[in-house]
């Protein structure tokens, strides 16, 4: 018991949220070469040396240099275990998003210094704060022009509502960038200097003893006279409200550059929290709990396409997994044996014998499980909270292009399907193919990997944004379908129709008042 408190004590799991281009996957990049995991950071930006990001390993994001899917790295760092999840910053994906943030027990989240908060930042931090999970602010591109350090500060307090607390202080920006003044370690970090040269320690007062090339400068001066302005006027520094995700520690630094990466994962590992308590239907489970538990936030398909494998990401709750070790599904009741387990830096992988509360673990899957499933190794079957959908707003028909690879096609479809990204729908009579996501670049992705993962070219016919609304199967008449509101099946079979618009919909529900409509997503 001793040895698994210890273990689930040093983790540290977290997801990098920011909006697109803010510098997530070269920030995730850093983390790791710290960690040992990689040799050398490949960016995003560097398509013609055909070095790609680590993180980014599906051909669709190697050659857009974006995320479109979250990805699991794991690595070791003075002493503890971190697992870091980095997903998709585009919007057409925040779906994926959310669910990873239920995985996590803290987020970091990126800002470019020169853009401030941007609308998928807010949105995602939203997500953390509804969850009450610690966040850490990390102001990126100082080594470019931007917004004065103060002018962000006050952007995080007036656009996020969060208090912030600087723990260390940009001295110049973008050309004059020289470094940074720690406020947590009492020392000035200098910008591209000799690593003996590195830090210069500050004394009681908070300032530099002796002579140094950098107390020249008045942008020195100018850093001293913020810092007195934040020591009288800022928010106090509490361990308390950064535990509960009202006082956000805030670094500013260049992930492009690797400057202040390592001070903010240091800073990072000791005031983030290990794997926390969560909510069940049997109550609260401890993460220290003896019984294995966890819950599937994602299934990816064909993160090896040699081998057209499908992989279940599951977050461990509670207990430690055993490879081999039996399981039950709670949605099914089925008993398991977890001998295929697996764990991650990003596409490259090794077989998992152990793991612990925090840690997240990929199990290989045949059609076995659904996203949001728990499983659980203890007598009692319990249920983790749901985790959240997003009601699809485009739609398009699609089919094969080539009526002699239907199975390809068809294969390609349900297996895609299941990872959650899109949803598939059928109409009643003819089972022809609708599928719905929550923004066009899902059917972009889609189109690129049911030609090269499944070696099918697809049709696609937009049909525009639809309103869906699920009706009880004891209600259906297929005369109530028409183009304004087409009645189709979802992949469990569950009858819905897709209205063309909120003036279809009211329209329908005036004329048969009767019919109970619903949207089980919200």
């Amino acid at each position: 018991m001793t040895f698994l408190k210890d273990e689930v004590l040093s983790r540290r799991t977290f997801a990098i949220i920011s909006h697109p281009d803010a510098g997530k996957t070269t920030l995730t990049e850093q983390l790791l070469l710290f960690g040992g995991a990689i040799r050398a950071a490949g960016t995003v930006k560097g398509k013609k040396s055909g070095k790609f990001a680590t993180s980014d390993w599906m051909e669709i994001e190697k050659q857009r240099g974006i995320s479109v899917t979250s990805s699991v790295m794991q690595f070791e760092y003075d002493g503890k275990r971190v697992n870091i999840l980095d997903t998709p910053g585009h919007q057409d994906f925040s779906e994926d998003t959310y669910r990873t943030l239920m995985a996590v027990d803290s987020a970091v989240m990126i800002i470019d210094a020169a853009k401030g908060i941007e609308e998928q930042t807010l949105k995602l931090f939203k997500v953390c704060r509804m969850r009450g999970i610690p966040i850490f602010t990390f102001i990126n591109k100082l080594d470019r022009q931007g917004k004065t350090p103060l002018e962000l500060l006050a952007e995080l307090e007036e656009v996020l509502g969060i208090e912030s607390y600087p723990m260390n202080w940009p001295i110049g920006m973008g050309k004059e960038f020289l470094g940074i003044y720690d406020r947590f370690h009492n020392r000035i970090e200098q910008f591209r200097v000799e690593e003996n040269e590195r830090f210069i320690p500050l004394n009681e007062e908070g300032e530099i003893d002796g002579d140094s090339p950098i107390k020249q400068s008045g942008l020195y001066e100018q850093a001293l006279e913020e810092i007195l302005l934040l020591n009288e006027a800022g928010n106090e520094f509490s361990n308390e409200r950064i535990a509960n995700g009202t006082l956000t520690p805030v670094f500013f630094g260049s992930a492009l550059t690797n400057f202040g990466v390592q001070t903010f994962l240091e800073t990072y590992l000791q005031f983030a929290p290990s794997p926390q308590p969560r909510n069940s239907d049997a109550g609260i489970i401890d993460p220290t709990d003896e019984n294995f538990s966890g819950f599937v936030f994602k299934i990816q398909a064909n993160m090896n396409p040699a081998h057209r494998d499908r992989i279940a990401f599951v977050r461990i709750c509670s207990g430690q997994f055993d490879r081999g070790m039996n399981v039950t599904l709670s949605r099914t009741g089925k008993s398991m044996k977890l001998s295929q387990s697996t764990q991650f830096l990003a596409d490259d992988r090794s077989t998992v014998n152990t793991a612990v509360s925090g840690d997240i673990i990929g199990l290989y899957d045949t059609g076995t499980y659904q996203i949001g499933d728990t499983i659980t190794s203890g007598k009692q079957l319990i249920n983790y909270e749901k985790l959240p959908q997003f009601t699809p707003e485009l739609f398009v028909k699609v089919s094969a292009k080539n009526v002699m690879k239907q199975k390809h096609f068809h294969k390609g479809v349900h297996q895609l399907v299941q990872e959650g990204a899109i949803q598939l729908y059928k109409t009643y009579r003819m089972e022809d193919y609708i599928l719905g996501a929550v923004g066009q670049l899902q059917f972009e992705v889609f189109v690129h990997r049911m030609k090269n993962e499944y070696n099918s070219d697809v049709i696609m016919e937009p049909i525009g944004s639809k309103i869906a609304r699920w009706i009880d199967e004891d209600q259906v008449k297929e005369s109530l379908s028409s183009s304004r509101s087409l009645l189709v099946k979802d992949r469990f079979d569950k009858p819905l129709f897709l209205f063309e618009n909120d003036f279809a919909l009211r329209w329908f529900q005036d004329k048969n008042p009767d019919i109970r409509l619903t949207n089980p997503m919200e």
